[in-house]
């Protein structure tokens, strides 16, 4: 509003300056500006918009080419954010006497780049800054819109943004109300939303919806248990299981600063009390806005903290070995900047970060932008999300669904519930983060077949990089993301039992579901044996591939683990081929692997090798699918 007011002053007292106008504001109609003058006093006393609307409309009534009253309604929708009736009422003005409208071509530059013509805008700005003896804040100002329309049109140029359709699609009554909806949340199976409701307008709580098989939104309720207080709770992030909350919460009495995070455990009883996640992620300063990866073992959030680079910062944290949480470490100048980063969201594939940012060039206000990291495990150059999704005005937080292509976001739209609403809408091909599938089920004794807590592995087989690390609950039962677009060894760990190794690979074209994989482990016995899923030669040939690296090491990991432990490394074939050749073959595979194996220090002595060639098949031949199950390494325990 005060935004407004200055506006109306400053074209009232500078517009109309050049000799060459034609509008003379003294000679309009003295009822008319009777009606202009009401306006005025509404918006100035009561702040009311609707009614300044009316009688600058019977202003006009009166007297059609009022431009101040024209002038006054674009102010009132560009305040509004209804750019396009703005941009109407600036070109009526405009229409009737160039020469006066002249200062206004700076909030007519920002209307037309609210309706997304970039181009319209930045001519309009480029008039504006001829005016002679602008004074240095007019100057900056249009200087920075002029760049704010510029990386527009480049964006444009480089993105083809003009291909891309930003459709979105309010989620409807069961989920959205007259009060605000917002920060969308939502478990890995895309099925629960959990989001923020301002209640009574003074309150924030967490709201829960579920998505049924025929793709409706369930009735919105609150959270079970004892997570909503009184107090507000905001800026929430379901971990991808469901079973864990991380959110913020301010000024409480066990609040190290002035906004801390918190977290909650969802059990049979609903959520349970709010717990402070304590230093070192909470210090006496702001943090807020968490995110938790997929395998909860990074918290991404933002914080307000002095040894930063600006006002608000993006850092991680690193769950440590004994479960609790590691020094937040900031993400560096790549990512954040003198100004304010915030609303951090890893998604389910652990390798895509989305944060708002308005130190990092974009269309003006806060803009959105997503950032990956690379093999390695460093973070590349973040990219603004392009218009439409970002505009002129300031961005919220956005989540994207598992299938990389699905997000949600809260809006004040022309078809809202009330205040702000939670919409869904299709993110365009180049930022998407990679499509994640999962794999769930249970651990257990192979004997006992009693639940076993153990760890669960997600490694990438050619870069080498964890992509996610989970624990099991203490029944066994676990949850990993599967992202697309890579190859994977996924092993499980307990001590005292041989590994499991399994192997994805989603380089080609994915399935369309999901995983659901039991895992019986064996105890390191005599006897045990297990498949060495991710060990890989080139067709007759025994010289390892590279991507056996992540299955060898674990293996080494299993000796030095258990410095007693003896096993035998055998090779099969297929029948493919002569079986003197079959079984030289497999027998210089099993061999390549005890060399790997003695190079990394394990003794020769507690390793032996065997090719058996085809003559242990545990699949038909008549196959390929069957003879790929026969081709394989084996490992087994000779004695422990």
């Amino acid at each position: 509003m005060k935004s407004l007011l200055i506006f109306i002053l400053y074209w009232s007292v500078f517009a109309g300056a050049h000799a060459q106008q034609t509008y003379d504001p003294d000679r309009v109609n003295r009822k008319a500006v009777d009606w202009y003058n009401m306006a005025l006093n509404e918006l100035s006393t009561n702040n009311d918009r609707k009614k300044a609307l009316e009688y600058l409309d019977r202003a006009l009534d009166i007297d059609s080419s009022y431009i101040n009253a024209h002038l006054t309604k674009a102010g009132i929708y560009a305040d509004i954010k209804d750019y396009t009736s703005s941009v109407a009422e600036y070109n009526k003005a405009r229409s009737m006497d160039t020469a006066y409208f002249f200062d206004m071509d700076l909030p007519y530059s920002i209307s037309l780049a609210g309706t997304g013509d970039f181009q319209g805008a930045l001519q309009a700005v480029t008039r504006y800054l001829t005016i002679p003896h602008l004074n240095d804040r007019a100057q900056g100002a249009a200087m920075y819109r002029q760049r704010t329309y510029q990386f527009a049109l480049d964006m444009a140029k480089e993105q083809h943004l003009s291909n891309y359709v930003f459709a979105p699609v309010n989620l409807g009554d069961s989920v959205n109300t007259r009060a605000s909806e917002y920060l969308p949340s939502l478990t890995l199976d895309g099925n629960t939303l959990i989001f923020t409701r301002n209640v009574n307008g003074n309150n924030e709580d967490f709201y829960e919806s579920h998505r049924g098989p025929d793709g409706k939104w369930s009735l919105a309720r609150p959270l079970e248990g004892d997570i909503n207080t009184p107090d507000n709770e905001g800026a929430q992030n379901i971990s991808q299981d469901g079973k864990m909350l991380v959110f913020t919460g301010c000024n409480r009495p066990d609040g190290f600063g002035s906004c801390d995070i918190y977290y909650a455990l969802r059990t049979k009883q609903g959520w349970s009390t709010p717990m402070n996640i304590g230093e070192p992620i909470n210090t006496e300063f702001w943090e807020s806005q968490p995110s938790l990866s997929p395998d909860k073992r990074d918290l991404y959030f933002a914080a307000r903290d002095p040894s930063g680079f600006g006002g608000s910062d993006i850092w991680v944290s690193h769950r440590l070995p004994n479960g609790a949480w590691g020094n937040p470490q900031n993400l560096g100048t790549n990512i954040n900047t003198k100004g304010d980063e915030s609303c951090p969201f890893i998604h389910a594939d652990n390798q895509t970060l989305y944060f708002t940012s308005n130190g990092l060039p974009g269309y003006g206000g806060t803009d959105l932008f997503v950032v990956r990291k690379d093999s390695t495990g460093h973070w590349g150059k973040p990219m603004n999300l392009g218009y439409p999704i970002n505009t002129i005005d300031n961005e919220g937080a956005l989540t994207i669904a598992a299938d990389g292509k699905t997000a949600y976001y809260a809006a004040d739209r022309s078809d809202t519930r009330g205040g702000l609403d939670i919409y869904t809408f299709e993110v365009r091909d180049s930022i998407r983060p990679f499509r994640t599938l999962w794999v769930k089920g249970k651990v257990f004794d192979k004997k006992t077949r009693e639940g076993l807590p153990s760890g669960v592995d997600l490694t990438d087989l050619h870069g080498g990089q964890a992509i996610a690390r989970a624990q099991t609950d203490e029944e066994g039962n676990y949850l990993i993301t599967l992202p697309v677009g890579k190859e994977y060894a996924f092993s499980v760990h307990r001590k005292g039992y041989l590994f499991y190794s399994a192997h994805f690979d989603f380089t080609g074209k994915a399935p369309d579901s999901t995983y659901e994989v039991d895992i019986p482990l064996q105890p390191l016995e005599t006897g045990a044996a297990i498949v060495l899923k991710n060990i890989f030669f080139d067709t007759k040939k025994f010289d390892l591939k590279p991507e056996s690296i992540v299955e060898l090491e674990e293996v080494v990991s299993l000796m030095k683990e258990n410095p007693t432990l003896k096993i035998q490394i055998s090779g099969h074939t297929d029948n493919v081929g002569q079986d003197k050749d079959n079984m030289v073959l497999s027998n210089a595979r099993a061999i390549s692997v005890i060399n790997y194996l003695m190079t990394h220090g394990v003794a020769p002595y507690r390793l032996a090798a065997k090719g058996y060639g085809a003559t242990h098949p545990i699949a038909d031949n008549a196959t390929e699918a069957g003879r790929a199950l026969n081709r394989r390494t084996e490992l087994s325990v000779v004695s422990n």
